[in-house]
């Protein structure tokens, strides 16, 4: 068996100290240096091509194997931006509108695929790290366990939290959800 880890990019500078790609504040950095010592070691570690998840991943306390441009979850007629802090059951939700086939499950399916080929990229008895975004970690997990109890998932992802899948004979057969401690 092998094991997926996926997490949210952490806090990032507010303002004018923002800058392009929204690099980590050094509230993040400590947020994600504290995550990071809880999590253990990972045979490859992948980002977003945004600073803010390399950034994640180096505060996690990982070197980055490869970055790559993967898909906003927010797509046009289907999930603004941040709209999964307003549904009641964010998960459900998700699962719905992936079901329905959009521009949402496409994206979705992008994600399953990437977080594949990271879960691949390791021997037996070892896991991946992947480093992205809210609002596209959500739907790649209901594309991931479409049999899920999604409703009992809870929140969508604030900063540095993240879910760990097993993967077994070449499918993610389950999640846990991994959340950040209190900021």
């Amino acid at each position: 068996m092998r094991w997926l880890e996926v997490r949210r990019h952490s806090l990032t500078k507010k303002g004018s100290g923002r800058g392009r790609g929204s690099h980590l504040s050094t509230e993040g950095v400590d947020l994600a240096r504290r995550v990071g010592a809880e999590l253990g070691t990972f045979g490859y570690v992948l980002t977003s091509t945004s600073p803010r998840a390399i950034e994640t991943a180096l505060a996690l306390g990982y070197a980055v194997d490869d970055a790559i441009d993967m898909p906003s979850g927010y797509v046009p007629d289907e999930v603004a931006h941040h709209d999964q802090w307003t549904w009641p059951r964010p998960y459900a939700t998700y699962a719905e509108l992936v079901e329905r086939g959009g521009a949402l499950a496409a994206v979705a399916h992008v994600h399953r695929e990437i977080w594949t080929r990271a879960v691949l990229a390791v021997p037996e008895g070892s896991g991946a790290l992947v480093v992205s975004h809210g609002g596209c970690i959500e739907p790649a997990l209901v594309s991931c366990l479409p049999q899920g109890d999604h409703a009992s998932w809870g929140a969508p992802f604030g900063h540095c939290d993240g879910a760990r899948l097993e993967f077994d004979s070449g499918r993610f057969t389950s999640v846990r959800l991994c959340r950040a401690p209190i900021r």
